[in-house]
């Protein structure tokens, strides 16, 4: 920064952003100039270090399970988990695979675009597939007990043509998270610490492969359960800088004040300023120009883009069908509503905080750099200097290599069950299946650095690529839902409707682009008009097409081919069998069909529409606004922290007592009790109480 910039006047809270120049006292034209804050070394410290600690503990994990809680690592295991998870790690794994590299750094990127409506949007519009999802994943309990993939139960009810397009669809979903989460955390990355970001791309998954290959689909969930907790401990703490303890901003009235400022002038970043002046001006499309209001366009725009495009990400991602399949019958739906409720908090409490904060403190962020994803580095380090930029590193890099795994275990699982098992060799063995999915980790981890690459040399940010996603695979979408709930849809109405549907979109999309702006390119299409257009005829096609071709030629299903999918290891399930009672899992349906539809009512509709009258917040409308942020990602990330805790508390307390006594003589106890248990299974019931019988009056005669 020029050493002359003290002769500029003073500027307040932006004043370090500006220097003097020929022109007179000018804004600085980008904050990161190409200037890495921390040096190689970290950024390849963490990448390496986090990837390496991860991979050695979750296998230590996987492995004291193995050992003293008797886990089997079969092929069933390491692509189901054992389908006995509970409510707290269903939660946990949840909220760790859907907070993306975009969670973090797009939701900011929106609040510095749009104000306030930004940071709600974003989690409002991306929480409700999970909440709804709840639905479909008791659904599966009911009519698909022993699958093990979505695409498995779309070929036992639509077959093979079906089958193959579903795949498609849901490998090309696997592909853009994938794209995302590499984009993101490279740029970051590169950002921050001038790693190459070519060489973060490689490098960032290996970790997580290393893992993954170890430990399968339960070593994804307890590494996404510690990737949980230090996302959440790194967000309450920079909420509570933001709002409570900087010394720039420090509480929601200095924040208020500063926002009504820079909102307040009309110049643009590029124009000298004069004394006293600020560079940013009035928001086009929001109320009044103001970034403290929820009436604004370009906000709502990005608010239904995002629930087209999410609804693809979840519904259309294997991945949440794995973790459903994964969970107990009676978790499943509270571990869903519970998953959907605590992520809100995390694109909610954390771009109300580094978003908004970046645009209070007038930070000299390029289009570029925002579309990149580096509103909240920006902040971070405005704030804290280089101890928050390696807090923003190691929050991103926990959610990128989580979600990653998340990524690879639903890959893994298409390969293995959909093309290897149904197309190459039907009669494959646990061995066979299991060396094929790790074969398939290994292989889809070193394509995701070779696609980051591409992309990154193509020039495709992830602020384009999260808008484009509902396009591409938004038809699917209630074709899919249509596959488990309704019992008159057909297949041809799928195929139709899925791949129309997407031809349709694109073909929008660019239309409008063109139209619009004269040409296509990825500025064009990138912007909201062509990006709306293409998000709302893709999935509204794809979902119409399938609903008149059902009607019209209705196949009245009965779910026998979904429940015949069988088991490739049949062994005896820790599940009592009341877990799989159908009047249980109905009544739980309807459960979490009252609350997941609720809070969908609830976080879409009533409250936007209740904030409207605000119009432009006051400043106690804010802070009462900063309240509920600070107030959820506490108790979100209280909870999510916690629960899984209380609930394998009792496997936690029989591991160490394993550990530090003879756990050979507890093997041998646990195989006495076991011979007992058979013993007694083999004995009539009759002679099973007269024998219980036997033994009290053995025991009221001792005590005589």
């Amino acid at each position: 920064m020029d050493t002359t910039q003290s002769q500029c006047p003073p500027l307040g809270f932006s004043g370090n952003y500006y220097h003097v120049s020929d022109a007179g006292c000018v804004r600085q034209s980008s904050f990161f100039q190409g200037k890495p804050v921390l040096s190689q070394g970290v950024g390849y410290s963490v990448i390496l270090g986090f990837g390496a600690f991860f991979a050695v503990f979750t296998s230590f994990l996987v492995w004291l399970e193995k050992r003293y809680v008797g886990s089997r690592h079969t092929s069933e295991w390491f692509n189901t988990a054992g389908r006995n998870i509970k409510t707290g790690l269903i939660a946990s794994v949840v909220v760790s695979q859907w907070t993306w590299a975009a969670t973090i750094l797009q939701s900011s990127n929106v609040a510095w675009e749009y104000g306030v409506s930004g940071p709600f949007w974003y989690a409002s519009g991306a929480t409700i597939q999970v909440l709804l999802f709840g639905v479909m994943a008791i659904e599966i309990k009911r009519k698909a007990p022993h699958a093990h993939t979505v695409c498995e139960i779309v070929k036992a009810r639509w077959g093979t043509a079906a089958h193959m397009v579903f795949l498609a669809f849901c490998f090309l979903t696997n592909i853009i998270v994938t794209a995302m989460l590499l984009l993101g955390g490279s740029a970051v990355v590169n950002a921050l610490t001038g790693v190459n970001i070519y060489a973060a791309s490689f490098l960032i998954p290996v970790g997580v492969i290393l893992y993954t290959l170890a430990g399968g689909l339960k070593a994804t969930f307890l590494a996404s359960y510690i990737h949980s907790v230090i996302v959440h401990i790194v967000l309450v703490i920079f909420v509570y800088l933001v709002y409570t303890a900087s010394s720039e901003l420090g509480s929601p009235s200095v924040i208020y004040n500063h926002l009504v400022e820079v909102a307040s002038k009309s110049r643009t970043c590029e124009e000298p300023v004069s004394h006293g002046g600020q560079s940013c001006g009035p928001v086009s499309g929001n109320y009044k120009g103001s970034y403290l209001t929820m009436l604004s366009s370009g906000g709502l725009i990005f608010g239904i883009i995002n629930i087209v495009g999410n609804f693809g990400t979840v519904f259309v991602d294997n991945g949440y069908w794995v973790s459903a399949i994964a969970a107990r019958p009676s978790s499943t739906h509270k571990g869903y509503l519970l998953g959907g409720l605590v992520w809100f908090a995390v694109p909610f409490s954390l771009a109300t905080s580094l978003g908004l904060g970046a645009l209070a403190l007038d930070l000299p962020i390029t289009e570029s750099e925002a579309s990149h994803g580096l509103v909240p580095p920006a902040t971070a380090i405005a704030l804290m200097g280089k101890g928050g930029s390696v807090l923003l590193l190691t929050m991103l890099f926990m959610a990128v290599t989580s979600a990653g795994s998340s990524e690879l275990i639903a890959v893994s699982s298409l390969c293995t069950y959909d093309i290897y098992r149904t197309y190459i060799n039907p009669e494959a063995s646990g061995k066979e299946i299991l060396r094929v999915s790790r074969g398939v980790v290994l292989t889809f981890g070193c394509f995701m650095g070779m696609l980051a690459v591409i992309l990154n040399k193509a020039g495709v940010s992830l602020g384009w690529m999260y808008l484009a996603m509902g396009v591409l695979i938004g038809s699917a979408v209630l074709p899919i839902a249509f596959m488990l709930l309704w019992k008159k849809a057909n297949a041809c109405g799928a195929i139709l409707g899925a791949t129309g549907g997407c031809v349709l979109g694109v073909i929008t999309w660019l239309s409008v682009a063109r139209i619009e702006y004269g040409r296509v390119n990825l500025d064009t299409t990138g912007r909201n008009a062509p990006m709306l257009a293409g998000n709302l005829v893709s999935i509204l096609t794809g979902g119409s097409v399938h609903a008149i071709c059902s009607i019209l030629w209705p196949q009245n299903y009965d779910w026998h081919t979904t429940k015949q999918i069988t088991l490739v290891e049949k062994e005896k399930s820790e599940q009592p069998e009341e877990e799989f009672n159908e009047e249980k899992l109905m009544v739980a349906k309807a459960w979490i069909i009252k609350w997941g539809v609720g809070f969908t009512v609830l976080i879409v509709i009533l409250w936007p529409l209740l904030s409207l009258p605000a119009g432009v917040f006051s400043k106690g409308y804010f802070t009462f606004w900063a309240v509920i942020a600070i107030a959820w990602g506490t108790i979100g990330s209280a909870v999510i922290i916690g629960l899984p805790l209380v609930e394998s508390w009792a496997t936690i307390r029989s591991i160490f007592l394993a550990m530090f006594t003879n756990d050979k003589l507890m093997e041998k106890v646990e195989e006495m009790n076991l011979k007992l248990h058979t013993i007694m299974l083999a004995i009539p019931e009759a002679e099973k109480i007269y024998l219980l019988e036997k033994e009290k009056a053995k025991k009221t005669k001792a005590s005589e």
